[in-house]
């Protein structure tokens, strides 16, 4: 989200030239830290409703999503087997919070949600934050993080990602949450990731503030402290010695966001005895403000 802008466009018609290309230049001077936007999840229904369908859709399936995950994600409303409507795994509760929870199905596997903006609601720049609380347990993976939308267009990672809370598995002590940004030559072990460690009397099974500030050339990270990010990445300085890294978040693309819970996969390994289902990851909002 950038306070000044310009806005360049042109006239295209079949069979003719097209126009030159005209320009115009914007600068309302929104003043930092400005909301612009939010998601309450506000729910006066009396009964859990769907989420907010102008703005977040779904992925859906069980095609491993690239990790080897072991769930099948439904939609809102879906009957697919083994996705059932009268268990959703995306609401919005009579408690005003979104609530993505990930179940056992009967037959043995995993059904849960990955709910995303992506052609709905899109971010450039900014200062993105949600409030959440998320499910601990062997096997489960938690997230919010964003995408490219030219992710059609150019594949990942040149769409480049932004994980702004990630964290896997059953609350260690101290508990820790990870902010990570991948595109081309930063992926897998090469990528850039931090660990920020919660005090010790806490874990991330509470409500955090998780947020990113997004500026020209600069991704940075912070828990519950907007003030105090624990990471931030700049291009060129944080790709210096990793061969073939691109920096792909100027690139005047905006970004969609994610929010899901994965079960199993190459990262935190299958759920075992001790992992507990349903397992739920609850946001009480989430909120774009300006830089």
């Amino acid at each position: 989200m950038a306070s000044n802008e310009t806005v360049k466009a042109y006239a295209a018609a079949s069979g003719d030239k097209d126009s030159a290309v005209t320009s115009q230049a914007f600068a309302p001077n929104i003043p930092s830290g400005t909301l612009v936007w939010s998601d309450e999840f506000t729910n006066t229904t009396g009964r859990n409703q769907q989420p907010d369908a102008t703005v977040w859709g779904y992925d859906m399936g069980a095609n491993g999503f690239g990790n080897h995950e072991l769930e099948d994600y439904c939609a809102w409303g879906s009957s697919a087997a083994p996705c059932d409507p009268a268990k959703p795994n995306a609401f919005v509760g009579t408690d005003n919070m979104l609530h993505i929870v990930a179940r056992q199905a009967a037959g043995g596997g995993y059904t849960s949600a990955r709910m995303k903006s992506q052609g709905l609601f899109s971010l450039q720049y900014g200062r993105l934050e949600a409030k959440i609380w998320v499910p601990e347990g062997q096997g489960l993976w938690p997230a919010f993080w964003t995408l490219g939308n030219n992710i059609a267009t150019v594949n990942w990672p040149a769409c480049g990602e932004q994980d702004i809370m990630e964290r896997v598995n059953a609350a260690l002590t101290p508990d820790w949450n990870e902010g990570s940004v991948h595109g081309p030559g930063f992926t897998g072990d090469a990528g850039l990731g931090t660990k920020f460690y919660f005090p010790a009397t806490q874990t991330a099974a509470g409500w955090h503030t998780y947020g990113m500030i997004w500026q020209n050339n600069s991704v940075a990270y912070y828990v519950d402290a907007a003030a105090k990010p624990y990471v931030t990445y700049s291009n060129p300085s944080s790709l210096n010695g990793l061969s073939g890294a691109v920096w792909p978040f100027d690139t005047g693309d905006s970004a969609f966001m994610i929010l899901n819970v994965a079960v199993g996969g190459d990262w935190p390994g299958k759920p075992d005895g001790t992992t507990a289902f349903p397992a739920e990851l609850k946001v009480d909002y989430v909120r774009l403000y300006t830089n």
